[in-house]
C-alpha cells in the first residue's frame, strides 16, 4: 500500500532556474546597497581604534613617566606614519630598551597641533624628540607645557578624531571636535 502524497508528479520537490535566478538577483541588490555603508563602518572603525591606541600609549608613557621618576616621550614620525614611545634618555646612554614604535593605521593620518606654551614652561618652543614633535610626560605624570595641546587623527574620507589635553595637564582625552 502507497501513501498518496499531495503533489504526485516526479521531480517537482526542487526550484526551478528562473527561483534561483530571481533570489540571486534580491541578492545582489540587498549587497549593492548594504556594501558601502559598510566600508564607511569599517574605515571610521580603525580611525576610532587608531585614537584609542594612541590614547593608550599616551597612558603607558605617564605610567613609566611615574614609576621610573624619568620623562618619556611619545613622539610623532608624520612622514612614515608611525610613532612611539621611548625614555627621554641623556645622549651618553644607549637609549631605553623598552621603546615602542607603532605603525600607523593604513590611510590613517597624524597632525600635530602645537601649542603655544603657557609662557611658565622652558619656552623654546614646541617639544620635539630626535627633531620630531613629541608630547613630553614629566615624572611627576603631568604633560609637559611645551608639549602638543591637541593631536588630530585624520582618515581618507576626512574624519577626524582628536586627542586633546585635559585642562589640569595630567593626560589626553578622545573628542570628535575640539570645541
Amino acid at each position: 500500500m502507497t501513501l498518496a502524497t499531495g503533489n504526485s508528479r516526479p521531480g517537482r520537490n526542487a526550484f526551478t532556474l528562473i527561483e534561483l535566478v530571481l533570489v540571486l538577483s534580491l541578492l545582489v541588490v540587498a549587497v549593492s546597497m548594504v556594501a558601502p555603508k559598510m566600508s564607511n563602518f569599517i574605515r571610521g572603525r580603525a580611525l576610532d581604534t587608531e585614537a584609542r591606541r594612541l590614547q593608550a600609549l599616551a597612558h603607558v608613557g605617564q605610567s613609566r613617566a611615574v614609576s621610573e621618576g624619568l620623562p618619556m616621550v611619545l613622539w610623532f614620525d608624520q612622514a612614515n606614519l608611525q610613532y612611539g614611545l621611548e625614555q627621554e634618555t641623556p645622549p651618553d646612554q644607549n637609549g631605553d630598551p623598552d621603546a615602542e614604535k607603532l605603525p600607523l593605521a593604513e590611510q590613517v593620518q597624524v597632525q600635530v597641533v602645537n601649542g603655544s606654551g603657557s609662557g611658565s614652561g622652558s619656552g623654546s618652543g614646541p617639544t620635539t624628540f630626535k627633531n620630531l614633535p613629541a608630547i613630553r610626560f614629566q615624572a611627576d605624570g603631568t604633560v609637559d607645557e611645551d608639549s602638543p595641546h591637541v593631536v588630530q587623527l585624520l582618515d581618507a574620507t576626512g574624519a577626524a578624531l582628536w586627542l586633546v589635553e585635559l585642562q589640569n595637564r595630567t593626560g589626553y582625552e578622545i573628542r570628535d571636535s575640539i570645541n
